[in-house]
């Protein structure tokens, strides 16, 4: 547990972060509306995402999946923590891909719970073509998951490698 404690204050800090940009992003902000940041490519949007990650579902104003995403966020939260424990001290990578999912998974569950909707709002385009909108906790999750699935198609080159 004592071993823990770096990535607890990491989870803290990503968790802090994202609270915080969506804390300033409301109250700077309007809903719907955006600030250029880099014309052409990034936009600060407020947008309030009933839906899942990367706005899926985003549309819906069903109480019913509200419901049913609030529980699921609760399921994979419980998953990932149970799984946090569980992963020896030695799979650092591993650790820290749990604890960037853990981060993010808390932060829009902090909203989804407290708001009814999950704040996003780095809005990334090029022209007319936009990649949903998303904020920190998602991105935590995002990069995490990707972590995992490295770690999963290359585990075994990793362990073959000899130590220089």
């Amino acid at each position: 547990m004592k071993r823990r404690i770096i990535y607890f204050l990491f989870i803290l800090i990503l968790l802090a972060a994202d609270q915080l940009t969506k804390a300033i992003v409301a109250q700077k902000i309007t809903f719907l509306n955006s600030k250029s940041i880099i014309p052409g490519f990034f936009n600060l949007t407020h947008i309030r995402n009933r839906g899942a990650i990367f706005g899926f579902f985003s549309q819906s104003e069903s109480q019913f999946l509200y419901i049913i995403l609030t529980l699921a966020s609760l399921a994979a939260f419980a998953f990932v923590v149970f799984y946090f424990f569980k992963t020896p001290p030695s799979e650092r990578l591993m650790i820290i891909s749990l604890s960037l999912i853990l981060a993010g998974a808390l932060g829009n569950m902090i909203d989804r719970i407290f708001r009814g909707y999950v704040i996003d709002f780095m809005d990334f385009h090029i022209k007319k073509w936009h990649w949903p909108s998303f904020n920190i906790a998602d991105a935590s999750i995002t990069v995490g998951a990707v972590f995992i699935i490295f770690i999963f198609f290359f585990r075994k080159r990793l362990k073959c490698t000899p130590s220089s």
